[in-house]
């Protein structure tokens, strides 16, 4: 082996070992509010200035914020004998929460959830199951039981899907020609984000969302407005209750209770549909 071999297997040993460091700068400056600060100033501002707007030690916001600068998620000048930090265009467009592509409230989700969660992967391999109880308490038995144990957890989980939707919701609902199917039946469908996605796209159609009673409420009274009249909503759990018998497209949404439950929703309703056209998104 030669020595830029060596090198370069050195620099991707590094990334990997410390690659969380990364996610976790990031999602530090967003739950702090440093992009939504940087971006509603309107310029950009010295480390003491936004330690004391956010209320941080300035010792401790400065280092983030070059850090920041470093991950080119933020733009740094020197103005005098001072330096001045301003968001970059990706952190406009991803980081801060009035962005039509925010993808704040899904690394806030990922923060609370998901980067924890990570910390029981060793016990998950070990013992061949899912971490749930250690994670959420003994008596979470799925996943979706722990997002939706609340009305709080559901709208983090409804506002967390609404953001990764947001880069490329439109692409999935027009990655075929839907537009020919008067009824659109979304299985698990939320909080309704690809449904307005059809229905913007499919002026024509109308889209029926089924999933759990809890979820169509919060969903039906937070996330659909009533002046959505070709939005509508049943209530049932897709992977018990009978699916009825329409001439429509099935979507199938973050099934992500194991593969083989996921097929046996496919082939249910497949089995229902008078024209048998599906897609499934996990």
């Amino acid at each position: 082996m030669d020595s830029t071999e060596e090198s370069e297997m050195i620099k991707i040993l590094l990334q990997y070992q410390h690659g969380f460091f990364i996610s976790k700068v990031l999602l530090t400056a967003s739950e702090l509010g440093v992009f939504d600060l940087l971006l509603e100033s309107g310029e950009s501002q010295t480390s003491t200035m936004i330690a004391e707007r956010l209320n941080t030690s300035p010792i401790g916001m400065e280092r983030l914020l070059e850090t920041c600068v470093g991950l080119k998620l933020l733009r740094m000048e020197r103005k005098g004998d001072k330096d001045y930090f301003g968001n970059t265009k990706f952190a406009n467009l991803f980081l801060a929460k009035s962005s039509p592509k925010s993808q704040y409230n899904y690394l806030k989700l990922f923060s609370e959830i998901g980067y924890s969660s990570f910390q029981y992967l060793t016990d998950a391999v070990r013992e061949g199951k899912n971490q749930l109880e250690s994670i959420h308490g003994p008596s979470t038995k799925d996943f979706f039981q722990a997002m939706y144990s609340s009305e709080e957890k559901i709208e983090k989980y409804f506002s967390a899907l609404g953001n990764t939707w947001s880069l490329f919701g439109r692409e999935v609902v027009s990655a075929f020609d839907l537009s020919h199917f008067p009824t659109i039946y979304d299985l698990g469908g939320g909080s309704g984000v690809l449904a307005k996605e059809c229905t913007s796209l499919y002026p024509n159609s109308t889209v029926t969302i089924f999933d759990l009673p809890q979820v169509v409420e919060r969903a039906n009274k937070h996330f659909v407005a009533s002046k959505e009249h070709r939005i509508t909503f049943q209530e049932g759990n897709f992977f018990k209750d009978p699916v009825l018998k329409l001439t429509c497209t099935f979507w199938l949404e973050s099934c992500t209770s194991g593969m083989r439950k996921v097929c046996a929703v496919v082939y249910k309703t497949s089995q229902s549909l008078q024209t048998r056209w599906w897609s499934v998104d996990s």
